[in-house]
């Protein structure tokens, strides 16, 4: 009885790593060139986004100088 559990449990975790493997080698990983451009495309969206929220706060500043 023991023997049969034992199997199980080695055949569990046999049939895991099998199947994370067949499972990674089914990602399709970038080329060099995509990730270049994603990652210029990630860099200039938060300067910009960066300048648009340090222009808000700049004007927020300036008209809560001119109300008080």
């Amino acid at each position: 009885m023991a023997d049969t559990e034992k199997n199980q449990k080695s055949a569990k975790k046999t049939s895991y790593w099998k199947g994370l493997k067949s499972e990674f080698n089914k990602i399709v990983w970038p080329d060099q060139e995509t990730v270049a451009k994603e990652t210029g495309s990630v860099v200039a969206a938060s300067i910009a986004l960066g300048l648009i929220i340090a222009g808000l706060d700049t004007l927020l500043v300036f008209l809560l100088h001119y109300v008080i």
